[in-house]
């Protein structure tokens, strides 16, 4: 249901979670969740549990479905070490947003700046790998990926000589 419903999308959003690591010198830690948005539906997927699908690497690699996200090439690497894709049609929010006079690069700040929108960042530094996900972790996953989607249409519909959303 997921992947059909992603792959009918022509833009998604687009987040991964790593597990933070809180000592000098330590090697960082696997991608753990994948967040994927359409419009109307995000999903969440575990990869640190069942790696990545051929599935949803053919998502990431295809050219039809537009990913929109913050820092994705950071997210692209960290997908890269547990997979092999040749990621396709990624668009950095954070790139594009200074062409509207959006100079924030934060998610929280730009999302405020560009729709309006207050998004928490509690769950940021959270464990990502527990078995038990919360539901404050599921929510701000699920919002991060659909908040990108949300901002990068609102931006697409305004005129880039509008300076400060």
């Amino acid at each position: 249901m997921a992947i059909e419903y992603l792959g009918k999308q022509k833009i998604i959003g687009f987040d991964t979670e790593t597990k933070p690591s809180f000592t000098a010198n330590t090697k960082r830690n696997s991608v753990a969740l994948l967040q994927l948005s359409g419009r109307d539906k995000a999903f969440i997927f575990r990869l640190h549990a069942l790696g990545l699908p051929m599935e949803l690497a053919a998502i990431l690699s295809s050219s039809k479905v537009i990913k929109v996200g913050a820092a994705v090439n950071d997210d692209i690497k960290g997908l890269q070490r547990i997979s092999k894709i040749t990621p396709k049609a990624f668009v950095d929010l954070q790139s594009i947003a200074a062409n509207w006079g959006v100079l924030e690069k934060s998610v929280r700040k730009m999302a405020a700046i560009i729709i309006g929108v207050r998004v928490s960042k509690s769950q940021q530094l959270s464990n990502w790998e527990s078995s038990d996900l919360s539901n404050a972790q599921l929510n701000y996953a699920a919002i991060d990926a659909w908040i990108c989607q949300k901002m990068y249409l609102k931006l697409l519909s305004t005129p880039k000589s509008k300076k400060n959303l």
